[in-house]
């Protein structure tokens, strides 16, 4: 791994204004004479870490911890209330829509994030036509390429969205990303709407793409023994805070925080005298 991180974030924090209900103003009116303030939501609240080149950091929490904002500050989606963004030593406001094109996400529900009016291939020929990726008469072979490396049977290229199963549809969202050449892929929860067994494929799909390609990932999820298989450190968000963070052998055989102690406590665990 390079010894400069391809991404560094510090002190990060992003507020959401919490609207107040027309009820409570009308209320808040009539008993105190004043109209009541809204209320600042700190979704991420000064998180900082270091992800380097090659390397998978796992990033686990209970649902609205903050998971997902982080994800979406980091990706541009959103904009930091405060705190920076480097990727690869720039600020990531400041990066061109080329350098910006490095970062790709992995969504939660590929059937959300892929176009229903479009063929799954036309969507990755769209995406590299419009940023120039490779020429036009090049991009059959870069496709094929593509779907080798994400395991995609070309006959279901021709298909829309919802004619494929979930797991397909997943690869062809990792395809897409995979496509515009990144370095760092940003996965949100990207097998919680597996079943078990596609889980695990594409938890080894990504290993896979790791290794051949080199990539970095920032891997979020709500499922400890998936993020144990897949990274190599892992931090634990609570309430918006990084509240512990280390080696993922480390952080799982000897957590320090209490908070870390009760999520892998409650972890799902199948009963005694029941096979794995």
């Amino acid at each position: 791994m390079a010894d400069t991180p391809i991404l560094s974030v510090t002190g990060l924090t992003r507020k959401f204004v919490q609207s107040t209900p027309m009820t409570t103003q009308i209320a808040s009116l009539i008993t105190q004479r004043r109209w009541a303030p809204e209320k600042a939501v700190r979704a991420v609240n000064d998180v900082s870490f270091d992800i380097a080149a090659g390397e998978t950091l796992g990033l686990v929490g209970e649902s609205g911890c903050g998971k997902s904002t982080v994800a979406r500050l980091v990706a541009g989606l959103l904009t930091p209330t405060s705190g920076t963004i480097m990727f690869k030593g720039k600020l990531l406001q400041t990066c061109s829509q080329k350098e910006l094109l490095k970062i790709q996400m992995v969504f939660q529900d590929p059937l959300s994030s892929l176009n229903p009016r479009m063929r799954l291939a036309q969507q990755l020929t769209e995406a590299i036509t419009v940023h120039g990726i490779v020429s036009r008469s090049e991009q059959e072979t870069y496709l094929r390429g593509i779907f080798g490396d994400c395991g995609i049977d070309p006959i279901l290229a021709n298909r829309y969205p919802h004619q494929v199963s979930g797991g397909q549809r997943q690869r062809f969202g990792i395809a897409r990303a995979l496509a515009m050449q990144p370095d760092l892929i940003l996965c949100d929860e990207p097998v919680a709407a597996l079943d078990v067994s596609i889980q695990a494929q594409i938890v080894n799909l990504f290993a896979k793409l790791r290794r051949d390609r080199g990539l970095a990932y920032l891997f979020i999820s709500h499922d400890l023994s998936v993020v144990r298989a897949i990274t190599d450190r892992v931090m634990v968000m609570q309430a918006g805070r990084i509240v512990e963070e280390g080696g993922t052998a480390e952080v799982f055989d000897h957590p320090r925080h209490p908070y870390t102690r009760q999520l892998i406590a409650a972890a799902p665990k199948l009963p005694e005298g029941v096979a794995a």
